[in-house]
C-alpha cells in the first residue's frame, strides 16, 4: 500500500493537520484496492504528544526514519510563518525528494517546502495571504496567489485552509483513480474535484437566490450531453420563454445555460479520459462536443492540458501485488519532466467557455 508521511511540528495549526489525517488515515473498506498507510513524524524527533495551535495534542509515533521511507511526504502548516522552518525538517523533505517521494505542502507549509530549493524556477500556491512573503523571501519561486493548487508530479503545494482537501483529493484521483476521489469527498460532503486553476476566493459573492424548480431541467440535461442542447431546446422542456430560462438559471447558478453545459462536457470528458481507455472521437461523441478536433480545442482551452495528456498523467496504474502506482513523468534530454509544462498551465485561472 502506498505510505504517506505527515510532518508534524510543534505549535502547528490544527485544521491543515486534521485534513490528511482524515482523507488518508480513514479505512475505507469500500475502496477495493489497499488504502494508503498513514505516518505522522515527528522530525528530529523519535516521536511522542505533539501540542498543536489549537491546544490539541497530536500522538505522533514516527520519526525521520519513517518520513524518508514514504512514498508521499506532507508538508502543512507552519507554527509561525515569520520563522525560518526547521533545519532538520528541510533537510529531510530533501533527502526524501532525492529518494523519490512526492513532496506535497498545504497552506503556509510552502515556505517551508520552498527553503529545500525545490520550487526554485516553479510555479507555486500557497494561501493568499502568504502569497506576497513567500515571494519576497524565495524570489526564485513564481508564486501564484489565486489558485488552489499547483501540481509538478515530483512536488505539489496547495492554497490555504479547505483547499487543502482538494489537494488531498486531487492525490487520491492520480493513485486511485475518479471513483475512489468521488467516493471520499462524498464522504467528505465536497467538492469531488475543483481544478488546481481555480481561484480561492471571489470577490463578488454568489447569487443568494436559488430556483429549485431547475433542479429536474439540470438533471435532465445532464444526462443528455451527447445531444445538441439549445437554450430553445432547454426553454421548450422548462415550458418557459428562452429569455426568462436565461435569467432564472442565471439567478440559479451564477452563469449562462450555454456555460453550464460546456462545464458539464468538459466534466464528462475528465470522467470519461480518467477512467477508461475510449478514443478521442468516442469521447468527444459521448460529452457532446462533436469531434476528436473540438474536444483537444475545447478540453485544452478549459483545463490549459490536451486531453491526451490529462489522461496519461491521471491514469492509474497497477503493479502485481494489486498496489496502485502513481505515474512516473518522463524525464527529457534536458532533464526537466515533460509532463512539467502541461501541468503547471493546468494551474492558471480557467477561461470561461464562450457564450
Amino acid at each position: 500500500m502506498p505510505t504517506i508521511a505527515v510532518a508534524v511540528t510543534e505549535g502547528m495549526p490544527f485544521f491543515e493537520l486534521a485534513i490528511p489525517c482524515h482523507v488518508f488515515g480513514t479505512d475505507r473498506p469500500e475502496i477495493p484496492d489497499p488504502w494508503y498507510e498513514l505516518r505522522l513524524c515527528a522530525v528530529g524527533a523519535e516521536g511522542g504528544p505533539v501540542a498543536t495551535r489549537s491546544s490539541f495534542a497530536a500522538q505522533v509515533p514516527y520519526g525521520t526514519r519513517e518520513l524518508l521511507e514514504a512514498d508521499t511526504v506532507i508538508v502543512p502548516a507552519t507554527a509561525d510563518v515569520r520563522a525560518e522552518p526547521p533545519a532538520p525538517l528541510v533537510e529531510a523533505l530533501r533527502e526524501a525528494h532525492r529518494r523519490g517521494a512526492r513532496i506535497v505542502s498545504l497552506c503556509s507549509g510552502a515556505l517551508t517546502l520552498a527553503a529545500t530549493g525545490l520550487l526554485d524556477g516553479r510555479t507555486a500556491a500557497t494561501h493568499w495571504m502568504y502569497a506576497e512573503l513567500l515571494a519576497e523571501r524565495y524570489p526564485a519561486v513564481r508564486v501564484d496567489p489565486s489558485v488552489l493548487y499547483v501540481d509538478h508530479g515530483d512536488v505539489l503545494t496547495g492554497a490555504g485552509s479547505t483547499a487543502g482537501i482538494d489537494v488531498c483529493l486531487h492525490l487520491v484521483r492520480k493513485d486511485f483513480g475518479s471513483a475512489a476521489a468521488n467516493t471520499v469527498a462524498r464522504q467528505l460532503v465536497a467538492p469531488a474535484h475543483r481544478p488546481g486553476g481555480q481561484a480561492q476566493y471571489i470577490e463578488a459573492p454568489l447569487p443568494p437566490h436559488h430556483d429549485d424548480s431547475l433542479a429536474p431541467l439540470l438533471h435532465w440535461a445532464a444526462e443528455r450531453l451527447d445531444q445538441p442542447l439549445t437554450v430553445a431546446a432547454l426553454a421548450q422542456r422548462a415550458h418557459t420563454s428562452p429569455r426568462t430560462l436565461v435569467r432564472r438559471f442565471h439567478a440559479a447558478t451564477g452563469t449562462t445555460p450555454l456555460r453550464w453545459l460546456q462545464a458539464q462536457r468538459i466534466a464528462r470528458a475528465r470522467a470519461l479520459l480518467e477512467g477508461g481507455d475510449l478514443a478521442m472521437d468516442q469521447v468527444a461523441e459521448l460529452c457532446g462536443l462533436g469531434t476528436a478536433a473540438n474536444l483537444r480545442r475545447q478540453f485544452t482551452r478549459a483545463m490549459g492540458v490536451p486531453p491526451y495528456d490529462y489522461r496519461r498523467s491521471f491514469r492509474t496504474r497497477s503493479s502485481t501485488d494489486g498496489t496502485p502506482l502513481r505515474a512516473t513523468p518522463q524525464v527529457g534530454p534536458s532533464g526537466r519532466h515533460s509532463g512539467e509544462s502541461a501541468r503547471t498551465k493546468a494551474a492558471g485561472r480557467l477561461p470561461e467557455p464562450a457564450r
